[in-house]
């Protein structure tokens, strides 16, 4: 799957301090890159009311994304439960192209 980067997602990347959910959401990227559709992946929820938004649990956190064309998705949000359905599918911004590993964790 192509792979895309709100910069709403890279600014709660870099908000997380916990390590370990630091590299869940690595290993979660890194399942999305080898997939070819959703359908391979586990734990994917469709947001209610929207055709094209998901999101996925990762314990207490949720990360949302769009699912743009068949095999492009667009990583939205990291947020915890309690604060991801007052920002998620709204806080949506500019995005762009490129490949998780750029991230700064």
């Amino acid at each position: 799957m192509e792979l895309l980067f709100d910069a709403s997602f890279e600014k709660s990347i870099k908000k997380l301090r916990n390590k370990q959910l630091k590299q869940a959401i690595i290993n979660l990227i890194a399942e999305f890159e080898k997939a070819e559709d959703l359908g391979q992946l586990t734990n994917i929820k469709k947001m209610t009311g929207y055709r094209s938004f998901y999101r996925v649990r990762i314990g207490d956190y949720r990360v949302g994304f769009e699912l743009i064309e068949a095999k492009t998705v667009l990583f939205i949000l990291v947020a915890h439960r309690r604060d991801i359905y007052n920002n998620f599918p709204l806080n949506i911004g500019a995005f762009s192209p490129g490949n998780f590993r750029n991230l700064i964790f």
